[in-house]
């Protein structure tokens, strides 16, 4: 189950890599527009604040890759319960498509790290 666990946590932290990379680098092109739904308008008025959420989601990824380099469940426990916690509110205010991409796989890890912890 500790593998199981592992492999998850990590397929989490390689999400929100995604994430960043396509908020901070890829927002304003076309896969960032296509992904996000925005139009070019839109996409150069907000570049700076989809950046600054990149950087957050970078920053949840790197606590995620820590976690695993630290071999303590216990920082997983709490990055995860972030990514979970920050899924619910977009998902609510912005698209329940977060809901699939973020925050099940981050209850589905979570769970599989308190079985395995």
């Amino acid at each position: 189950m500790e593998l199981a666990a592992k492999v998850l946590v990590g397929v989490v932290a390689v999400i929100h890599v995604y994430i960043l990379v396509l908020e901070m680098f890829l927002w304003r092109g076309p896969r960032g527009q296509r992904t996000f739904g925005t139009t070019p308008e839109f996409a150069a008025e907000s570049a700076t604040l989809a950046a600054n959420q990149g950087l957050y989601n970078g920053f949840l990824a790197a606590g995620l890759i820590w976690s695993l380099i630290a071999d303590d469940f216990s920082f997983a426990v709490f990055f995860l319960l972030c990514v979970v916690v920050a899924g619910i509110y977009g998902a609510l205010t912005v698209s329940r498509r977060i809901l699939y991409v973020q925050t099940v796989p981050a209850a589905l890890a979570l769970v599989a790290v308190l079985l395995a912890g």
